[in-house]
Formats: C-alpha cells, sequence, structure tokens
C-alpha cells in the first residue's frame, strides 16, 4: 500500500515539474516572439511568419525580414544572457547558502568589467572587447579558486569554503572597482559614453554567438545532474557527506560553474543586475526550494525575463534605446523589496 501511494505521489510530482517546464518553455517561446514583433516598426502576425520563411530560405530580401533577423538576434542573446544570469545565481546562493547571493557577489563582473574597459580605453577593435572582458572574469575567478581551493576541498559544512570565498571576492570587488574607477576618469569624452553604457549593462551591439549558448547548455546540464546533491547540500550542509555527497567536489563545481556562466553572460552583455537574485526568489515563492526543478525554471524565467526587459529598454523611448541594466534594476528593486517583505513576514 506505502509503494502505491508512494508511486503515485511520485508520478504526481513528475507531472507537476513537466507542466512547469512546459509552461516556462511556451513563456519563452512567446516572449521571442513579442521581441521580435514589437519595435519602433511593428510586425503583424503574417508579416512575421512571412519574415520567418525568408530567415529559414536564407533570404531576408524584405523590410520585414531585415527587422526580424535583427530582432531575433537580439532576442537570442538577452534570452541566453538572462538564463545564464538567473542559473549562476542559484548555484551561487546554493554554494554560499545564502539567498541574498548573487552572480555578482564574487567580484568575477569586476575582473570582467577591468578587462573590457581596459580594452575599450587602449584599442577599437570591438571583439577585443569582448575577450578582455571574458579573461578578466576568468582570472578573477581562477584567483578566488586559489585562494580558497584548500577550505572547498575540505568539504565541511558551515564552516567551509563559502565564508572564506565570500570575504575574498568582496575585497577583489572592491580593487577592482577602484581600477574600474580609475579607467573612467581617465577616459576621454568619446569612449565614456560606451563605457558607462557597457557597465551599465546594454544589448543593443551583441552579437550573435555560439559560445554563450554551449556554456549555458553545459552547465544546465552539469546542474540538473547534481540537483539532488545540491538540495542536501543547501538543507543539510553539516550531513551531506555522511549521506554519501562529495561535498568539497559539488563545491568545486558549483563554483567554477556559475563563475564561467557569469563571465559569459558579463562578457557579452556588460553587468545586468537583479536577475540572479530576483528570479530564483520568485521560482522559490512558487515552486518550491527542490533545485531539481529549481533550477531549470529559473534559467528559463531568467531568459524570458530579460528578453522582454530588453524589447521594454529599445521601445519605451524609440527610436532612442535605454540600456536593459537600467530597466532590470528598475524592475528588480521594488520585487526583491517585496520578496523581502514575504520572507520577513514569515
Amino acid at each position: 500500500m506505502h509503494t502505491i501511494v508512494f508511486s503515485v505521489a511520485t508520478f504526481r510530482e513528475r507531472r507537476r515539474v513537466v507542466g512547469v517546464l512546459a509552461t516556462l518553455l511556451a513563456l519563452a517561446g512567446a516572449s521571442i516572439l513579442f521581441s521580435c514583433a514589437v519595435g519602433s516598426v511593428g510586425l503583424s502576425l503574417p508579416e512575421l511568419l512571412s519574415a520567418l520563411g525568408e530567415l529559414v530560405r536564407g533570404e531576408p530580401s524584405s523590410l520585414a525580414g531585415t527587422l526580424l533577423e535583427l530582432r531575433l538576434g537580439r532576442a537570442l542573446s538577452a534570452f541566453v544572457t538572462g538564463a545564464t544570469l538567473a542559473l549562476a545565481g542559484v548555484m551561487m546562493q546554493a554554494l554560499l547558502r545564502n539567498p541574498l547571493a548573487d552572480p555578482y557577489v564574487l567580484g568575477v563582473s569586476g575582473g570582467a568589467a577591468v578587462g573590457a574597459l581596459f580594452a575599450m580605453l587602449f584599442f577599437t577593435a570591438a571583439w577585443l572587447i569582448d575577450v578582455a572582458a571574458f579573461a578578466g572574469a576568468v582570472a578573477v575567478a581562477f584567483l578566488l579558486f586559489a585562494f580558497a581551493y584548500r577550505d572547498l576541498r575540505s568539504g565541511a559544512g558551515s564552516e567551509g569554503g563559502a565564508p572564506m570565498l565570500l570575504l575574498t571576492g568582496v575585497i577583489v570587488a572592491s580593487g577592482c572597482g577602484a581600477l574600474v574607477t580609475l579607467m573612467l576618469s581617465m577616459a576621454p569624452d568619446n569612449r565614456l559614453r560606451g563605457m558607462v553604457f557597457w557597465l551599465i549593462g546594454d544589448l543593443s551591439a551583441t552579437p550573435s554567438r555560439w559560445l554563450p549558448w554551449a556554456v549555458w547548455l553545459a552547465a544546465l546540464v552539469f546542474a540538473v545532474r547534481v540537483a539532488r546533491a545540491v538540495n542536501l547540500l543547501a538543507m543539510h550542509a553539516e550531513a551531506a557527506s555522511t549521506l554519501g555527497i562529495r561535498v568539497g567536489r559539488l563545491r568545486q563545481g558549483l563554483f567554477l560553474c556559475s563563475a564561467l556562466l557569469t563571465a559569459s553572460a558579463v562578457s557579452s552583455a556588460g553587468s545586468i543586475g537583479f536577475i540572479g537574485l530576483i528570479v530564483p526568489h520568485a521560482c522559490r515563492f512558487a515552486w518550491g526550494p527542490d533545485h531539481r526543478l529549481l533550477l531549470p525554471a529559473s534559467t528559463l524565467a531568467g531568459g524570458s525575463f530579460l528578453v522582454l526587459a530588453d524589447t521594454l529598454a529599445r521601445t519605451v523611448l524609440a527610436p532612442q534605446q535605454l540600456p536593459v541594466g537600467v530597466i532590470t534594476a528598475l524592475i528588480g528593486v521594488p520585487v526583491f523589496l517585496v520578496q523581502l517583505h514575504h520572507i520577513h513576514r514569515k
């Protein structure tokens, strides 16, 4: 009898997970289509379908086809950036056992900012900016990992590497902030605006590339595989090792994946805030703390959220475009305050 009840409960839980993820996938597709249709020049559904056919044939000859090509590339870049930041946020919160952690808490984005602004200040090639940003983020990530490696490897409970890692990240982020301020003060006027836009977060010049998708998909596969272990780490860190979890290796994997995800997102679109903070919280409120659902749900919701935010950024004052980081901050601050109030009432 108990076996039958357990099987029914498991079936219902799996059906719920499939239903939630299917809904979020549909929302992601709808948000991308909405972003492609909306702009200073709107596209009706027949025009959108016709333009999509032109893209499939590789012949975007009409105005609708050209607009769709531009908007689709930007929408896909926004989706993978948002999905990457949300997934990094969930991993960082599980690693540090702190619901207020976000992808930028360890200073990896500060390293990316130093690299990107250095390239903007002394070089003109656009591809060098992305390479320098990614290199700066990876350099800071490996620096943090080197400092906290012994503690992360130990696999201890609440006295493990998380406090050391967090403190080191705060110090490194302060140093990167000082370098960013120095370069902004040295920048000529003709480059200062672009540097500030990059720091705020901007998708207007983000190219469509395969590397962010590869990083996101690889990290998502890893996250889904270790989701059950992450549940134990987040809820019972002290007892996780006794339950057969390799806590040290899991923490190292979470750190490296979250750092790589942050480096990929920041090098592509700049420092876009609040996605890795508010989206995981919203998903926890909606569907609970089980990481087997929370990880894929957060990444899909984060991608859809940034697509819609970027659509608003480029249409609210069209033809002038706003940095998408401003939109996410204006939405994120009140949403996060509401979430904090909800947590306090509990």
